[in-house]
Formats: structure tokens, C-alpha cells, sequence
């Protein structure tokens, strides 16, 4: 017997399977274009059992159907391959608002029903299904968290193939198939993403699928890649590394079978390159030889915009034009053509042959149906806290700073996080990462690269250093890559870490958005699990870019995070390398939050022993009696308070010139690490109540506040408070430049010398008493300044570390204070 090759092999495995008829994926497709127009026009007689009436039509028609057609086309022809090869295949659905064909293919398989009981497979749960899409009370126009299978909404677009790309890392058996619509195509976000096949590994990872589909238009518009010669779109597509296969029909009335046959042999010619590829990547890897980077199959499939819709609409081509984007006939109850011609479109599908007299889809659907987790819809990895499990957090006593012979000692603390990043990457080898554009050395956390490389699948050159084809780091100057790609990742039940500049985390402040609010809308679905939170570590901060100049000056992204829902956002502001460490730590085991961590690379002191930094973290905001001067059983004159590693160190500052000049004033120091406690309890989780806010920041006293952002924001989440009036709040001021770190404070009046002004002047017994004191430190910052025009640095006694407020005694035992520790965050 001659030898068997592997396609030979193949064949022989699937003819051991059912093989799905044509007929069967024409059938659910038909059923799929049914359903999808019955959800954006019908109220009522869900099988047409009667001439519809504008009565059983709804009064606001909200959808798109131009993209659907082609979303449950391909939908079908996926499930073909899934019944025959037993694919382990997600659908991401890229083109904006294709809710409805998603949902369709959901309610066809079967897991609408099962998830959601009130809607069954039957003509009163076909009604309901149609009833509920964009309706009130009901489900969006896109694939939102309330589909089954879905992680990519689509409402923004461009994000669907850096989704699929961060779901297939660490997910070895894993397709992504993502349809990318030709107007995404156009997005910045979607433009890059054809880079990602670069960063997957193909012994490790798993597969994207991309399928890019041209139905040529925009709401109003052609899309370019549309309109470009297809040599042009090959060499396109061919340059970005892939391998581009092309299909095309739907056009002039052809009849539906060709382009089903046709699609037919693209996609499973498609997947058995994949199948090849991996096999040979595979034993590449046994032998110990090079993998290289192979070019992954990719797809251009063009049909007509919204095929097997209406032609024409009151004389004008709809098929095939930008009319039929969103809702192809809009004149329902005006116009009885409209409705005549719908009752046709529906009927054009012959339901009578898709669904029996019961409404349930009919047996010629059957074979054609993927069987448990295989249903796309039901894919444990779209719904990735069913496949989550806790990270082992390595402990952080051996990497905490040693405080004990006094408060003070100089670390870098996101040196000091990177080599705890470094131990849970070793503790967690398939399921943590590490994402960030081109800036995880630069943010201090290189530590990593003494356990991992950085994912890379290019050409290595012998200059090169940390770049591999299994790398637990993924850096490529795209904020917005970054971000999208650990979405993906974490939504299929992994974890992982986005360091960035503080300034450039505003590129991504619209896939934030979308990522909160997908958080939001999962938390009231209850079949979703919960995922692990997206953190963001923010360094290279407005307070230290004082030599990059006013372009790399913005902290305004905390600003942007508080306008969302309470239950998803957390700001942390830890001011020291111990607290940044158990800040990391707590967020790294929590579920569905996005956490915002800023914290300074530089050398700066240590201020807290790990144990104390863990009771301030349970805390989120403490009473430092040791860096104040009040009296026990006396109300203190004055509070300051500081929120960030720079205005604590300034506040501290001021606190002890304070000390020395004025020795009897009673000063409160309020360190706040946890954002959110400022707000009311009746407004975020982590709130204080108002006695508790009271007790600290007491009701009448005057309130400095030294904050790292904008000051307005203090105010925003304080504004409720008793002694709101009477707080005031420095911190950026939208000033800066190219300058030393102490100007840069002088611009926006965060130093140390305009802090113990405020004091003065806003401390009635001292206004008056202390006008000379006040003038001498405004006469401090004029010599500062003078001084750096002079010398181009700061003076010694502001400077680097010896410019530092320390050498205070360690206690010996933790400080407590009641400031709602039962109440603690964490």
C-alpha cells in the first residue's frame, strides 16, 4: 500500500464525519435573512400567517440590513466547516450594527433559547425575538454583550481584528473568524491590525480567519477597498503578509448555489492551509528547527450591499447602493407599496420551507447545525469567565523596599513592579501578558525580559535584543493595538497589564469608552461571567516629563475614566514603590473593573513599610499622623492632603517648612491612594460616608490639596461634601514646557513654596500674623526660577534626592486611624 499523503489524510478524517450538503447552508442562510428582517420592521404575525398590516410593523424602524446579508452568509458557511472538521471557530462580526444577523444565528442554533427561556424556538419566541431588537426594553442594533458568542460589540468600529487576534494568543486550537466590513477597513485602528499576524505564534497561538467584505458602501459613501483594481487589493494584502483568496458573486441575479459553491471551496481550501501550516510549524518545533513566519490565508469576499433585499425602492436602486445600508424601505405607514413590497422581500425566503407550522426551525436546517460548545454562539471562549481561573500571585515581601532603619529609602517603583511582573509571569506561563507601545523598558519594567522576550514573528537581526517567536510581552507603537489586543485576550479569560505614557493613553480614549461599556451592559447579563479587569499602568507622568515638553504633559485620563458607571472604575494614585506594589496586586485579582494605576518610574522614597502600605490600600485614603504636626485630642488648623507620588513628596515638603516656621500650627497630612474614596458612598462602591469623610477632612477646616491632575476633578467627586467650600485643590494647570521638574511644578503652583502660601492665606489666625512669611516664600520661588534660567537645573535643596522632604524615624507599630477602614475597597 502506497504511502498516504496528508490531504489524503484529511479527506479520509472528514468522510468520517458528516459532510454538510449545500442545500442545508442555502436553507440556514435563507432562515438567518428571515429573521434578520423580521427584526428590524415586524411587531406581530412573526410567519406572515396573514397580509401584514402597518399594525404588525413597528413605529420606529432602527437597524441596518446592508451588511447582514453577507454576516449570516458567512455565518452559514462557517457552520459547514465546524460540522465537518469539528472547529473550535468564534465569529467576530466587524461590520457596524449587524446585531441582528448575529442574533439570528444565535436563535437558529439554539443558544438564544437556552440563555434566554422567554424566547424559545418556537413562532411565540420568533415573535418575541423580533419584537425585543432595538426596541425599548429590548437588545441594541449590535453585536452587543447580550449576544451570545459575541466580544466585539461593532458599534465603534475597527476593533474586530485586534479582538480576534487577542483572543487566539495562548489559545492554540483556536479560529477566529473575523469579518471585517470595508468601511471598518477604513478605520486607523483596523488599518493596522493586518500587522498582528506578526505577533502569533504558529506552534502556540491560534488561528484569525480574516475575511474582509466588500459590499462596496458606507452609509453614503463607497468604501475605498472597494473601488481599488483586485491586483491592487492582492498585492495589498500579499504585502501585509497574508494570503489572499478572492470570491465574488451575488451580482445580476446569479443564482445563490454558485456563490455558495464557490465561498464553499475558498473557506475550506482556506482552512486546510491553516490545518498545514500549524502541522508543519508543529514539527518544526519538535526537530528544534526555525518557524517561519508563514502567510496565514485571508478572504475578500464581495457580494452586493444588502443582497436579497429590495431592488428598487419608489423607483430607485437600493441593492448594490448605499441605500440599502440601513432600512431599505422606510415609508411602512405611509406608503402601502412599502409594505407590499416587504411582505414580498419576506416571503422571497420561503419560510414556509425554514420553519414548521410551530415556528421551530425545520429538520433541512438540522445538518447544518454545530453541536454544544462547537455553536459559535455558544463558544466558552466569547464568554471567557466560564473559562477564567484566578492568577497565582507570587508573594511581594522578597521585592518589597525595606523601610525599617527609617522612611526614605530611594527605589524606582515601577522598577520595583517589573520584577514582581517578572515572578507572576513565571508563576502564570499561558495566561498572563504583557501589552505596551514601544514603552515597557522605557516605563522601568524590563525585569520581564530576564523570564520572557517579546513576542516577534519578523526578521531578527544579531543588534537585536529580547525579540522571539514566544514572548510573553506584544509592543508596537499602537496605543490602540495594545489596548484592543489585551480586550481580546481578557475576554476570552485571560489576564494581562497596558503600561503606557500618561500623556498618549488619550489615543485610546474611545476604545475605553466601548470597553466600559461593554462592562456595563455584561453586568446585567446574567449568563456572562465575570473576566478580569482591564488595568492600566500609567508612568512617564505630567509631573516628570519636564524634559519632553508640554507635549508629553497631560494627565487628563483620570478625568475621562470617572464619567463612567461607578461599578466598572477605579483610579489609583499609590505614592511609593510598597503601595504601587499591593495597588498591583489587589487589581490584578479583581473581576470586571477597568483599574487606572499611575505611578512614576523615577527615583523617589520609599514612604511605607509593605505592611503599611497594605493597610493603606484597604484603607484608600489615610491619616499619616508621622508626616503631620497635629496634636492628639486638639482639631487640627489646617488639613493638606495629596493624591499622586510628586504632590505627596511636595505636600510633605511644605508640611516641614511649615514645621520649622510656624511650630505651633496643627496640621492633618491625608494621603489618598484610592480616587474613588473622595466621591460619596452614595455614589461609587469605595466612597466614604460623609461622617467618615468628616472625621478625616474635618468640616470646617481649611482643605490644601496637592493633586496630581486636574484640580477640577477633586471637586467634581467632592462636591457633596460638608467642607467642600472650603477645599482647595493645586495640580495641573494646562502649563508646561520644556523645563526642570521643579519649574515644571512652579507653572502650574504645585510646589512645595505656593502649597505653605495657601496655607497661610487660607488659615485666618496666620493671614495677617504671617504676611512676611508669606512674601519670603514667593520671593523662594522667584530664586528657584531665576536659577534654573541661569543653570539649566534645579537648585540642590529641590533637586533629585537630596532635594527630597526626609529622614523621619520609622513607629513602631502602624499608624490607624478610623477612616472607614470597615468600609475597606479592597
Amino acid at each position: 500500500m502506497g504511502r498516504i499523503t496528508k490531504q489524503q489524510k484529511k479527506q479520509t478524517d472528514q468522510d468520517e464525519t458528516a459532510t454538510v450538503p449545500l442545500a442545508a447552508v442555502d436553507a440556514w442562510w435563507r432562515a438567518a435573512n428571515y429573521l434578520s428582517v423580521g427584526q428590524i420592521y415586524l411587531l406581530d404575525d412573526p410567519l406572515l400567517e396573514h397580509p401584514l398590516t402597518v399594525d404588525d410593523t413597528k413605529p420606529r424602524l432602527l437597524g441596518h440590513w446592508g451588511t447582514t446579508p453577507g454576516l449570516n452568509f458567512i455565518w452559514a458557511h462557517l457552520n459547514k466547516q465546524i460540522v465537518e472538521r469539528d472547529a473550535d471557530v468564534i465569529y467576530l462580526a466587524g461590520p457596524g450594527h449587524g446585531g441582528p444577523g448575529v442574533v439570528a444565528n444565535a436563535w437558529l442554533d439554539g443558544t438564544y433559547s437556552e440563555l434566554f427561556h422567554h424566547i424559545p424556538m418556537d413562532a411565540k419566541g420568533m415573535g418575541r425575538l423580533f419584537r425585543q431588537f432595538s426596541f425599548p426594553g429590548g437588545i441594541p442594533s449590535h453585536a452587543a454583550p447580550e449576544t451570545p458568542g459575541s466580544i466585539n460589540e461593532g458599534g465603534e468600529l475597527g476593533y474586530s481584528l485586534v479582538h480576534a487576534y487577542g483572543a487566539v494568543l495562548d489559545n492554540p486550537g483556536l479560529i477566529a473568524a473575523c469579518v471585517v466590513g470595508d468601511g471598518e477597513a477604513e478605520t486607523a485602528t483596523l488599518a493596522t491590525s493586518w500587522h498582528l499576524n506578526k505577533f502569533v505564534n504558529p506552534v502556540t497561538d491560534g488561528t484569525v480567519l480574516p475575511i474582509l467584505h466588500l459590499n462596496g458602501y458606507k452609509i453614503a459613501n463607497p468604501t475605498i477597498l472597494a473601488r481599488i483594481p483586485q491586483d491592487e487589493l492582492a498585492a495589498l494584502f500579499t504585502g501585509y503578509g497574508y494570503s489572499p483568496r478572492f470570491v465574488e458573486g451575488g451580482f445580476d441575479g446569479e443564482d445563490p448555489m454558485a456563490v455558495h459553491e464557490r465561498f464553499a471551496a475558498v473557506l475550506a481550501t482556506a482552512l486546510d492551509d491553516i490545518a498545514e501550516i500549524r502541522e508543519a510549524a508543529a514539527a518544526a518545533s519538535a526537530d528544534g528547527s526555525e518557524v517561519a513566519r508563514p502567510a496565514w490565508p485571508m478572504i475578500v469576499m464581495r457580494t452586493p450591499k444588502g443582497w436579497t433585499g429590495p431592488k428598487e425602492v419608489d423607483g430607485l436602486p437600493v441593492e448594490n447602493t448605499w441605500r440599502a445600508h440601513q432600512v431599505p424601505l422606510a415609508g411602512l405607514r405611509d406608503n402601502p407599496e412599502h409594505l407590499r413590497q416587504l411582505q414580498e422581500w419576506m416571503e422571497s425566503y420561503r419560510p414556509h420551507e425554514l420553519f414548521d407550522e410551530q415556528g421551530r426551525p425545520a429538520a433541512a436546517l438540522d445538518p447544518n447545525r454545530p453541536k454544544g460548545d462547537r455553536r459559535m454562539s455558544a463558544n466558552p471562549h466569547a464568554n471567557g469567565g466560564l473559562l477564567l481561573k484566578a492568577l497565582d500571585l507570587p508573594p511581594l515581601d522578597d521585592l518589597a523596599i525595606d523601610v525599617s532603619e527609617g522612611r526614605g529609602t530611594i527605589a524606582e517603583p515601577t522598577r520595583v513592579l517589573g520584577k514582581w511582573l517578572r515572578d507572576v509571569m513565571v508563576a502564570n506561563p499561558d495566561d498572563f501578558r504583557l501589552f505596551g507601545p514601544d514603552e515597557v523598558a522605557s516605563n522601568r519594567l524590563d525585569a520581564v525580559y530576564e523570564v520572557t522576550d517579546k513576542e516577534w514573528e519578523g526578521e531578527v537581526l544579531p543588534v537585536d535584543e529580547h525579540l522571539a517567536p514566544r514572548g510573553r510581552v506584544i509592543e508596537m507603537l499602537s496605543e490602540n493595538l495594545a489596548q484592543g489586543l489585551l480586550e481580546g485576550y481578557l475576554l476570552t479569560g485571560r489576564h494581562g497589564l497596558f503600561t503606557s505614557y500618561e500623556a498618549f493613553i488619550h489615543v485610546v480614549d474611545s476604545m475605553f469608552n466601548q470597553y466600559a461599556k461593554w462592562l456595563e451592559s455584561s453586568a446585567e447579563v446574567e449568563w456572562r461571567r465575570p473576566v478580569s479587569s482591564f488595568t492600566y499602568l500609567l508612568s512617564s507622568h505630567v509631573w516628570r516629563q519636564d524634559h519632553n515638553g508640554f507635549s508629553h504633559q497631560d494627565p487628563g485620563f483620570l478625568d475621562h475614566v470617572v464619567n463612567k458607571q461607578a461599578s466598572v472604575v477605579r483610579v489609583y494614585l499609590p505614592p511609593d514603590a510598597n503601595t504601587l506594589l499591593v495597588t498591583a496586586e489587589h487589581c490584578f485579582a479583581t473581576r470586571d473593573y477597568v483599574n487606572v494605576i499611575v505611578a512614576g518610574k523615577q527615583p523617589g522614597p520609599t514612604l511605607l513599610s509593605l505592611e503599611e502600605a497594605r493597610a493603606h490600600g484597604a484603607r484608600g485614603l489615610s491619616v499619616w499622623e508621622w508626616a503631620g504636626t497635629e496634636v492628639e485630642g486638639l482639631e487640627p488648623d489646617v488639613v493638606i492632603a495629596a493624591a499622586g507620588d510628586i504632590p505627596t513628596l511636595e505636600a510633605m515638603a511644605a508640611v516641614q517648612i511649615l514645621a520649622k516656621e510656624i511650630p505651633d500650627l496643627r496640621i492633618r497630612f491625608v494621603n489618598v491612594v484610592d480616587l474613588m474614596r473622595l466621591q460619596d458612598e452614595r455614589e461609587h462602591p469605595h466612597g466614604l460616608s460623609s461622617d467618615a469623610f468628616d472625621e478625616v477632612f474635618t468640616k470646617d477646616k481649611p482643605v490644601i490639596f496637592a493633586f496630581h491632575g486636574y484640580p477640577s476633578l477633586i471637586h467634581r467627586l467632592t462636591y457633596r461634601r460638608t467642607n467642600h467650600a472650603n477645599i482647595h485643590v493645586r495640580g495641573f494647570k494646562e502649563r508646561g514646557t520644556t523645563t526642570t521638574p521643579f519649574d515644571m511644578l512652579m507653572l502650574n503652583d504645585l510646589d512645595r513654596f505656593r502649597l505653605v502660601m495657601d496655607v497661610v492665606q487660607r488659615v485666618p489666625s496666620l493671614r495677617v500674623a504671617y504676611a512676611g512669611f508669606s512674601q519670603r516664600m514667593e520671593d523662594e520661588r522667584i530664586a528657584h526660577r531665576a536659577y534654573t534660567r541661569a543653570h539649566g537645573e534645579d537648585p540642590a535643596d529641590v533637586a533629585g534626592v537630596a532635594g527630597l522632604p526626609f529622614a523621619l524615624e520609622l513607629p513602631d507599630q502602624p499608624t490607624e486611624d478610623d477612616t472607614g477602614a470597615d468600609n475597606a475597597p479592597h
